[in-house]
């Protein structure tokens, strides 16, 4: 596991190796065992040669004394950084060694060189794993960015004036100040409506994030950026339950097997749902140790799962350790702002990084359970689909009498609003329904709170991705939004931000390859049945995690925002919120902000999310747009490597 930084420059331009060291300092925390740069500057009598600058720093997981980086092969013509980790470089290698390869250390980096050698572009399609990787091709050259299928690492750039810029973080990109830092609004809008920005928008316009499943080309004839892997829904495969059953079973084992191989010491994340449980029975089987279980909790009750976490891990006989998080542990927000780099307002990112500091001190990598979810349907958004599809074929007159009967119900005993809401739903498109289970701050709450100056594309990309998804069933349809929305946009940057901040691999076994793409082609009456979130899943773990556990209702990793606005964070947030230094950037007008403020500490309105949203822009403002809090590279200093703080 490593942080990647680099800059290419086609335009004769000098790189100061200064300023690339910089940029990797900036993400020290990635890769404290380890730093590597390489430095190919323009050649005096080659005008068109490019200059390139690569550097690295790496978390020591698989060879522990070589494996350093950059790496390249026999005659350095090729160079390859890597953040990662690739699961199948032992049968990579062994391939490579009979093709006549020759192999300098023992590190899975080093495959992707002979690879790229061997088989030039396509070589990703050969990897197994969660990486993001820069490929310097020094005959060609070309430089090659590529992330990994799902996006669980990140990758982002930027171009301009025949440079590139890239880094596994955005802060490494903003030293330098040939980075403009003017804001994409767009990427605000989504930000506002999902909590975070999707790909391949940033909060910057001049720098992008590299979209999960694709690979960028630079080379002295331009860019290209082109997918190279999607997952397949169909054909559907023809399969009996039994089977079907069988093969989760063999598919779920050997992804839990290939992420335990690791030089240093590993351990689970454990919820105690049934994903995370999953993975730690499996883990406990094939493990000559008891396997080291981390728990997270609050002292709120209806938040608080460690109980369940509790009685998985002493079922297997795991070295458990638990955490309780309370209002304080705000104060790790200033450190989550500099690492996420743009605002980001997952609440749960803040016990997820308590969870990753006490798995820290005692392991180096920790398998998860992310992913079942978006695989297996376990969300109520699925249930929903899945009730709307239904719907939807009803012929006009049924639906009618439906709604006649069910309207006097829902009026005496619910409200009408309540049942309004419902069939609006139940009627709305399927890129409209799926937006409405995700969204935050609705289209008539932004227009409220924007002034005049917000000028948007109106570009809606997820229709744009529900639109590759219509010929699928409502649930798969569903199912595909997460895996190319949900996923890179809010659960992986989460979990990679949160745990590379201190410096631990998270490893997700759900999100193998063989096992996504079965489970995606599996029929759809094997992952929902009825009201049966998982149902494959959790027959298929039937004896393996507690029956208690398995049929428990979903609680989520969320944090009490809510109540800790109304109480121990009330006088942080109205200090950020309603000082005047909110309003003075002239986005929001401040007394939407004060009502929101105000509604929801009368208990008028929870809104608690909307207002978390809004804190953690002005901190990431006040971070990264308050030019005096942030670091600059200073290119009038006479060696290039002053650094303003």
């Amino acid at each position: 596991m490593c942080g990647i930084v680099g800059i290419v420059d086609f335009s004769g331009r000098p790189i100061f190796k200064s300023l690339v060291q910089s940029m990797a300092d900036s993400i020290y925390h990635r890769g404290p065992d380890d730093e590597g740069l390489l430095y190919l500057p323009k050649c005096d009598h080659c005008d068109t040669r490019p200059q390139v600058a690569f550097a690295a720093r790496r978390l020591s997981v698989i060879d522990l004394s070589g494996g350093h980086q950059p790496i390249a092969n026999e005659n350095g013509s090729v160079w390859v950084v890597q953040n990662g980790e690739i699961y199948n470089y032992l049968s990579l290698r062994d391939e490579l060694v009979a093709l006549g390869h020759v192999f300098k250390t023992h590190s899975d980096t080093e495959v992707i060189v002979h690879l790229y050698e061997e088989y030039g572009s396509s070589f990703v399609e050969k990897l197994d794993g969660m990486f993001a990787l820069a490929l310097w091709d020094n005959l060609l050259l070309k430089l090659l960015l590529v992330r990994d299928r799902f996006g669980k690492k990140p990758l982002f750039y930027a171009e301009k004036g025949g440079r590139v810029w890239f880094g596994s973080e955005l802060q490494a990109l903003i030293i330098d100040p040939d980075i403009s830092r003017d804001i994409d609004y767009d990427a605000l809008d989504e930000y506002l409506s999902f909590l975070a920005i999707p790909a391949p928008l940033t909060i910057y316009k001049q720098i992008r994030k590299l979209p999960p499943g694709h690979i960028f080309v630079r080379d002295l004839h331009g860019t290209t950026i082109e997918p190279y892997w999607a997952l397949d829904f169909e054909p559907k495969l023809v399969i009996s339950e039994h089977d079907a059953l069988d093969e989760t079973r063999r598919l779920l084992l050997n992804a839990v097997k290939k992420r335990m191989i690791s030089d240093v010491p590993l351990g689970a994340f454990l919820s105690g749902g049934v994903d995370s449980s999953a993975v730690v029975a499996i883990m406990a089987k094939h493990s000559e140790k008891p396997v080291n279980t981390f728990s997270i909790g609050f002292e709120e009750a209806m938040f608080n799962e460690l109980p369940h976490a509790r009685k998985v891990a002493n079922l297997y006989g795991c070295n458990h350790h638990e955490f309780i998080v309370k209002p304080n542990a705000i104060e790790v927000l200033p450190l989550l702002v500099k690492n996420f780099g743009e605002p980001y307002a997952d609440s749960s990112a803040v016990a997820s990084y308590y969870l990753a500091k006490m798995t820290r001190q005692v392991v180096t990598v920790a398998l998860n359970g992310d992913g079942g979810d978006e695989l297996f349907a376990g969300y109520g958004h699925h249930l929903g689909a899945t009730r709307a599809e239904s719907w939807s074929r009803l012929p006009p007159i049924v639906q009618h009498g439906l709604l006649f009967g069910s309207e006097r119900l829902f009026r005496r005993f619910h409200g009408l609003n309540r049942f309004s809401t419902y069939v609006s739903k139940l009627n709305s498109s399927r890129d409209a329904l799926y937006r409405s289970w995700l969204t935050i701050y609705s289209d008539n709450l932004k227009n409220e709170l924007y002034t005049s100056q917000i000028s948007l594309s109106g570009r809606d990309r997820i229709a744009e991705i529900f639109a590759q998804s219509s010929d699928l069933s409502g649930l798969d349809a569903s199912l595909a939004g997460d895996i190319a929305w949900y996923l890179p946009t809010d659960l992986l940057p989460k979990v990679d931000i949160t745990t590379m901040a201190n410096s631990l691999e998270a490893r997700s076994p759900f999100l193998d390859k063989d096992l996504a793409e079965f489970a995606a082609r599996l029929p759809v009456s094997l992952k929902r049945k009825g009201s049966t979130s998982k149902y494959l899943l959790k027959k298929a773990l039937h004896g393996i995690v507690p029956e208690e556990n398995m049929h428990r209702r979903k609680q989520g990793f969320t944090i009490p925002i809510g109540y800790w606005f109304r109480a121990e964070l009330h006088d942080y947030l109205g200090d950020h919120l309603l000082d005047g230094r909110l309003a003075s950037r002239g986005i929001f007008h401040q007394d939407v902000v004060q009502r929101l403020f105000d509604d929801h500490q009368r208990c008028k309105a929870d809104y608690s999310n909307q207002l978390w949203i809004l804190l953690m822009l002005e901190l990431w403002f006040r971070t990264f747009i308050d030019i005096n809090n942030t670091q600059v590279f200073d290119m009038t200093s006479p060696d290039y490597i002053t650094i303003i703080s």
